[in-house]
């Protein structure tokens, strides 16, 4: 890159993150800032983005926003995976 790294360039990877490719996303964001001092803005903020992507390696879904689904609905049981980012499923030892 010809130039320092911006927030936005850090959201330009991060926003359309799925879990499916959240640590690839995440190994990109690292190179991307690998760089910056430690106590760079830029560089916090991807290491706090790059936290939430590990999460999300391991949720179902971002769900970032809106209601959640109440485990009582019907079918619920059903669902293979309503791990979201924010409650991802455990990791395996």
């Amino acid at each position: 890159m010809d130039r320092e790294p911006t927030r936005d360039d850090v959201e330009a990877l991060v926003g359309p993150a799925t879990p499916h490719f959240a640590f690839q996303i995440r190994a990109r964001v690292r190179e991307l800032v690998a760089d910056l001092p430690a106590d760079h803005e830029v560089r916090t903020y991807a290491e706090a983005q790059m936290e939430r992507l590990d999460r999300l390696g391991y949720a179902s879904s971002k769900a970032d926003e809106g209601a959640r689904e109440s485990p009582e609905r019907i079918g619920w049981d059903e669902l293979p995976s309503s791990a979201p980012a924010d409650r991802p499923l455990p990791r395996r030892a």
